[in-house]
C-alpha cells in the first residue's frame, strides 16, 4: 500500500513539474488524454520500471487529481497546485473502477486490484452499487473510503424552523433558547500536543528517534481531529433530525481569525488576545459543522440558508433597536431603548431566525423574534425546494 501511495505522489509530481515547465515556456497545459500518453511512456522507462508494479488505474486518478487541482485554481477556488512530499497530507490512492474489486462485507473484507482480499474493521454497513474505493493513510493507520450509489426517497421533513448563533463560550445557541456546550477538541489536548513537539524538536531528524517522535505527535493530531468530527457529526445528525429549516450567519471565518499583529510601521493592538481568540474560534470547526449540517438537512428533506451576520447580536427582538450600547457585556444584551434584557446569544439565534423569516416582506430584515406564520411559511419553502407545489398558508394554518 506504501508503495502503491508512493507511485501515485509520483506521478502527480511528475505531471505537475511537467505542467509547469510548459506553462513558464507558454505552452498549453497537457489534456488528461495527453498526459495518459505520458504515464505509459514513465511505466516503460527502465528507471521507472516499478511503476508497472502499481495498477494503472491508481495512476490515472492521479492525472483527474491534477486536473481537478487546476480547475478549482482557475475558477479561483483553491489555490495552485503544489507538490506532494512523502509523510504530508494525500497519502493514498483511489480505485475509479471497480471491474476487479469485490466487496465481502458479511466478512469484513475487501478485494482490491494487485493487492487481494484486505480485511478491515467494519464500521457500518454499505448498502448500493459500488463506484470507487479510497485508500488512504493517516497517523500509522489504513482506511478505505467505499462510494456506493442507490436511489433514495426524500422524505418529508416534520420538524419546525431553527435560528442558529455560533460562539466561542458556547458552541452554537438556538433560537429555542437551548444551547449545545462545545467540545474543544485541540484545547483539551494542547499540552499534551506540545509535549510531543518538543521532544520531537530534540531529536537529530530523520533518525529512528526522530520518527518515534513525529509518529507520537501525527497520533495525538489525528485524535484530535477524531475527537472533533465526532462531536460535530453527533451535533448535526441532531439537528437535522428535529428541524426542518435551520438558519445560520453567513460567517467568513478566515477573515474573523486573521492575525492581529500588524507590520513593523503599524503593529497591532491586543495581539496576543486575538491570537488566543483566532485558536478558539478555529478550534470550534464552524465550516466543518455547517457542511455537515447542510447536507444532513437535505438528506431529511430539510434545508439550510445563510443571512447576513451584521448587528444580529446588537439588535433588541423586543422594540428593534439597534446599538453597539446595547451589548456592553458579552455575555448579556440590554437594550438602552426598552430596557429588554436577555442573553446575547439566544438573542442573536432569535434575530438570525428573523432576519430570513421577513427578508421578502419589504420589511427590516432583522425583524422580531417569533410570528405565528412562521411555521407554516417554512414549511412551504422547505416544501418548495424540494420540487412539491408550493401553497400559501391559510389562517387556520397560521393561528396559534
Amino acid at each position: 500500500m506504501r508503495r502503491f501511495a508512493g507511485a501515485r505522489r509520483y506521478v502527480y509530481n511528475q505531471a505537475l513539474e511537467l505542467q509547469q515547465r510548459r506553462h513558464a515556456s507558454s505552452t498549453k497545459n497537457l489534456s488528461y488524454a495527453e498526459l495518459c500518453k505520458e504515464l505509459t511512456q514513465w511505466r516503460s522507462n527502465p528507471k521507472t520500471l516499478w511503476l508497472a508494479d502499481v495498477h494503472s488505474q491508481v495512476l490515472q486518478q492521479a492525472l483527474k487529481d491534477l486536473g481537478s487541482a487546476y480547475t478549482a485554481f482557475f475558477e479561483k477556488r483553491a489555490d495552485a497546485p503544489d507538490f506532494k512530499k512523502k509523510g504530508r497530507s494525500g497519502e493514498g490512492f483511489r480505485y475509479p473502477q471497480l471491474d476487479q474489486t469485490a466487496l465481502d462485507s458479511g466478512n469484513g473484507r475487501i478485494k482490491l486490484p494487485k493487492l487481494g482480499w484486505v480485511r478491515y474493521r467494519k464500521s457500518r454497513e454499505v448498502p448500493g452499487v459500488l463506484r470507487s474505493v479510497t485508500v488512504s493513510l493517516r497517523a500509522g493507520r489504513w482506511y478505505v473510503s467505499i462510494l456506493t450509489r442507490r436511489d433514495v426517497d426524500v422524505p418529508e421533513h416534520q420538524g419546525g424552523a431553527v435560528g442558529i448563533d455560533m460562539g466561542v463560550k458556547r458552541f452554537a445557541t438556538l433560537s429555542d433558547g437551548s444551547h449545545i456546550e462545545p467540545l474543544s477538541s485541540f484545547k483539551r489536548h494542547e499540552k499534551a500536543l506540545a509535549k510531543a513537539q518538543r521532544q520531537m524538536s530534540r531529536k537529530e531528524k530523520f533518525s529512528s528517534n526522530w520518527k518515534k517522535a513525529k509518529a507520537r505527535v501525527q497520533k495525538i493530531q489525528n485524535r484530535i481531529a477524531n475527537v472533533r468530527k465526532d462531536f460535530l457529526h453527533k451535533t448535526t445528525t441532531t439537528l437535522s433530525k428535529n428541524h426542518a429549516l435551520a438558519v445560520v450567519e453567513d460567517l467568513q471565518v478566515g477573515n474573523m481569525s486573521k492575525s492581529a499583529a500588524g507590520t513593523a510601521d503599524a503593529p497591532g493592538r491586543k495581539v496576543r488576545q486575538k491570537a488566543g481568540l483566532n485558536k478558539a474560534i478555529l478550534d470550534q470547526g464552524w465550516f466543518e459543522f455547517r457542511r455537515q449540517l447542510t447536507y444532513k438537512l437535505a438528506w431529511a428533506g430539510g434545508q439550510l440558508v445563510a443571512v447576513p451576520p451584521h448587528n444580529t447580536s446588537r439588535k433588541c427582538p423586543a422594540c428593534h433597536h439597534v446599538s453597539a450600547d446595547n451589548r456592553m457585556r458579552q455575555a448579556e444584551l440590554k437594550c438602552v431603548a426598552c430596557g429588554f434584557e436577555a442573553n446575547a446569544d439566544h438573542v442573536g439565534a432569535i434575530n438570525v431566525l428573523s432576519r430570513w423569516l421577513e427578508r421578502d416582506e419589504g420589511q427590516d430584515t432583522a425583524g422580531a423574534p417569533a410570528r405565528c406564520a412562521s411555521t407554516a411559511r417554512i414549511a412551504c419553502e422547505v416544501s418548495g425546494a424540494r420540487g412539491r407545489q408550493q401553497q400559501e398558508p391559510t389562517e387556520e394554518t397560521v393561528s396559534e
